[in-house]
């Protein structure tokens, strides 16, 4: 008997499993790569001394797309056929990469060349996510949406774990060109399934319909609108941005830290950055245990541990207490992200949640992205360890401000799905949400 309960069930559908397993391959090449990126600016492979501005760079490259282009991203994917949107999409970062790996194989990759194409990677994903996001409800029942959305985190932290540790082996026996190499492969990989899958006719032509042309711009406005106007969705925001503007050290200092204060060559970094993921893996699996906690005690609890990680982070020189605090680390970010994630999506309704999943991306991305440019900078003048101190000062001033500015827990169900509107109309008056 199918148990639609289990959060495995929606890969018994074989076009979501494909899909899933080759998103989640090309999501692990792209780890891949990001780990190669920064540990070739650092100085691992070419002798370059490490500058703490460039390696945040390399990681602020990755985000800062999103940006730029989360917001149209979303309006793109609801006006296009996203599976021909994600093919291009695709085949352009498979381009970028072979490129990447070309010059890195001939020793000719400059700082400036490879944070460029680490734009133009970063862009390619802010134009990936919502597009990909928005096919999964066409792929399994309704019913399993909520477990596909599970299977769709799980993979992330997975990658997370799975794949620095796999760059560093890669990066030690064949180079960095190597890294990059592979992340190609894993994107044409992505886009062959994309080219086997056939959406159902039926379906198809229901789509189709729906994307009559509207105007870009104001589709864009009314979604940005809708969001600036609801104040519990600009609270989510804010949370999430409280948290993540210091949180985003952790992850632009870390190789700095790795190779400087814990001597660690480029195994050593993957295996701490796996323990990270690892951590995520914990906190997407315990996650479902702490729903009868309010979502703002969950956040503080969780910032609490994050502010005590970075501060053994910067203060340690054991490679393993290090890596044992960055697993509570990666835990407590994926249980304060899972809060947010929760909220935003019970808020939103659904003529303009791709529009408002757009700006909570440009958040989370966004925020991580400037966060990490400006940790590289503070790095820069005082120090990794001085930085990531003051970052664990920001991450309790977060827990603190969270608690006296609280987001409201999920509404119900009712209270947040209005009747569908146009994109282009007047945007609704937000629904009251209790105290």
């Amino acid at each position: 008997m199918e148990n639609s309960n289990t959060p495995w069930a929606p890969l018994r559908s074989g076009a979501f499993r494909a899909l899933w397993l080759a998103m989640s391959a090309a999501s692990a090449g792209a780890a891949m790569q990001l780990v190669g990126a920064q540990w070739l600016i650092s100085g691992g492979s070419t002798g370059r001394s490490d500058t703490g501005l460039l390696v945040a760079l390399v990681q602020a490259a990755s985000m800062l797309p999103v940006l730029l282009l989360g917001l149209p991203a979303g309006v793109l994917a609801d006006l296009v056929d996203r599976r021909r949107l994600l093919i291009g999409v695709q085949l352009a970062i498979a381009v970028v990469g072979l490129v990447l790996a070309g010059l890195a194989l001939n020793g000719r990759v400059a700082s400036t060349t490879l944070i460029v194409l680490q734009c133009a990677i970063g862009a390619g994903a802010a134009l990936t996510m919502p597009a990909f996001g928005s096919i999964t409800p066409d792929l399994v029942p309704r019913r399993h949406l909520p477990h596909a959305s599970a299977l769709g985190a799980i993979s992330t932290n997975v990658v997370r774990a799975v794949g620095p540790a796999v760059a560093g082996l890669v990066i030690a026996w064949a180079g960095t060109a190597a890294v990059f190499a592979l992340h190609a492969v894993t994107v044409l990989v992505f886009v062959g399934v994309l080219f086997a899958w056939r959406p159902c006719p039926v379906l198809a032509r229901k789509r189709a319909m729906e994307r009559r042309p509207e105007p870009f711009g104001a589709a864009l406005r009314v979604g940005c609108g809708y969001v600036r106007r609801t104040p519990v969705v600009r609270r989510i925001l804010g949370q999430a941005l409280l948290f993540l503007l210091p949180g985003s050290a952790l992850l632009a200092l870390l190789p700095l830290l790795a190779g400087q204060r814990l001597g660690l060559g480029v195994n050593g970094y993957g295996l701490l950055l796996g323990a990270l993921g690892a951590g995520a893996v914990v906190g997407a699996l315990i996650q479902p245990r702490l729903r009868a906690v309010r979502p703002r005690d969950r956040i503080a609890g969780s910032a609490g541990v994050f502010l005590l990680a970075l501060v053994v982070v910067a203060a340690s020189r054991d490679a393993r207490l290090v890596a044992l605090v960055l697993v509570a680390a990666g835990a407590a970010w994926v249980i304060t992200l899972a809060c947010t994630n929760s909220a935003i999506e019970s808020h939103l309704p659904a003529w303009v949640r791709a529009r408002g999943l757009s700006v909570y991306q440009v958040v989370l991305f966004g925020t991580q992205g400037l966060g990490a440019i400006a940790w590289g900078c503070c790095a820069q003048r005082l120090g990794a360890q001085a930085a990531l101190m003051l970052a664990a000062a920001g991450v309790g001033a977060a827990a603190l401000i969270g608690r006296a500015w609280p987001m409201h827990d999920p509404a119900p169900a009712t209270a947040t799905a209005p009747a569908p509107a146009p994109a282009t109309a007047a945007a609704p008056v937000p629904v009251p949400v209790p105290a």
